[in-house]
């Protein structure tokens, strides 16, 4: 192995072992670099700086299924049939905390946004794929269903701080126009966020936001008690951390991803490689926000995904490529489960009163992670921790 990749592997491995203050520090150089980095407030450390920095909890309603029972015989020997019953995939899913990080990097300009909205929304259980069981409480509940995005613009910032500000609205706008209910919830989705991309990109030229030749990524989730819904155009990333596996839920929209490829040169394009893949030689990514001057060539058409969430599910990672770019999927998923395992341990045991959530330690030390490798780009990290809360043993009621 060579001794770089060796390095980089002990990292890793170094994370489960070191005590809690040294979580932040992945390698001997971070220390005082991730010490710029405060997750409370803005800083500034030569040409690395943090731009922002936040957590927060988001409760959600609770999910209550009554148990369903057979009526007993009349008979000497007692018989109890429990009645097979469709299984609310959210009972469980009492609330979400997160953090985020959004810093410079080593970047003359801060070009990423990012948009955090609880309940942007508020909508039935069974218009997000939800629990339809017969008798369940919470089919007819309302629920509010909640917004993370991140983009990474380039030409410029105002793309991105435009989506910020604005795609959670026309997300909820769209979702709101009369559609045919028979289409079902999926596809009510797939219209609603598609027709919001595009209509973000044309409120980008029509309100004369940018220049042509301005765009951004736009990587999004929408959350609810049961299901993670995303959208993605461009290279920034979602990842879902569940049990021990790690999964992409998005695709990074590259020109020399065979698809798109083949989708740009059918229209004429040619995809040129100059410091990589890029469409004309220019933009390293097929579809984004903004960017006119490559039509038809680079689109707003996100690809939408859907998944059921489970008991297993540790948490979402949505990232800009300033951390794919020097990470894989693989290793930020170990280093955010080993965190928030190691976090809620101890808080449980009440040892943890830093006030730094487990989702927020996760996305300050991703960040350094990123920061000690040397990423050339803006980096921006939302870390949204999917278990629910759980009493501390002093808080636990025994039951005799």
């Amino acid at each position: 192995m060579e001794p770089l990749l060796e390095e980089e592997e002990q990292r890793l491995d170094r994370v489960d072992s070191l005590h809690e203050p040294d979580l932040t520090s992945t390698s001997s150089s971070l220390s005082s670099v991730f010490s710029a980095v405060d997750s409370r407030s803005a800083t500034s450390s030569g040409d690395i700086s943090g731009t922002s920095g936040s957590s927060g909890e988001i409760l959600t309603a609770d999910a209550v299924v009554p148990r369903l029972l057979e009526p007993a015989p009349a008979c000497e020997e007692l018989k109890v049939t429990v009645t097979a019953r469709q299984k609310c995939v959210g009972r469980n899913n009492k609330g979400v905390t997160w953090g985020f990080t959004s810093v410079i990097g080593r970047q003359r300009e801060m070009e990423d946004a990012i948009a955090v909205v609880p309940a942007f929304m508020s909508l039935t259980c069974g218009h997000v794929g939800g629990c339809t069981a017969p008798g369940s409480r919470t089919s007819p509940e309302i629920s509010p269903i909640h917004f993370f995005g991140v983009y990474d613009g380039h030409g410029g910032s105002q793309v991105a701080k435009f989506c910020a500000e604005r795609m959670h609205g026309v997300i909820a706008e769209e979702w709101d126009r009369e559609v045919d209910e028979s289409c079902g919830w999926q596809r009510r989705w797939e219209v609603a966020l598609s027709t919001s991309f595009e209509r973000a990109d044309s409120e980008v030229l029509t309100a004369a936001v940018a220049p042509e030749m301005v765009g951004s990524t736009a990587a999004i989730v929408v959350l609810s008690g049961c299901q993670i819904i995303t959208s993605n155009c461009g290279d920034s990333r979602v990842v879902l951390c569940r049990g021990t596996e790690t999964i992409a839920l998005t695709v990074d929209q590259k020109p020399d991803r065979q698809d798109e490829l083949m989708r740009i040169e059918r229209e004429g394009g040619r995809v040129i490689n100059w410091n990589g893949a890029r469409v004309f030689g220019v933009l390293a990514m097929s579809r984004a926000i903004g960017d006119r001057y490559l039509r038809p060539w680079v689109i707003p058409v996100p690809e939408v995904t859907f998944t059921n969430r489970t008991d297993d599910d540790e948490c979402l990672v949505i990232a800009s490529d300033g951390l794919w770019d020097v990470m894989s999927n693989e290793e930020a998923g170990e280093v955010a489960r080993r965190l928030l395992r190691r976090r809620r341990r101890r808080a449980l045991m009440g040892e943890v009163d830093d006030g730094v959530s487990p989702a927020q330690a996760v996305a300050d030390n991703l960040t350094a992670i990123a920061i000690g490798r040397n990423s050339s780009d803006n980096i921006s990290v939302i870390v949204v921790d999917l278990k629910p809360k759980r009493k501390s043993p002093s808080n636990a009621v025994k039951k005799r």
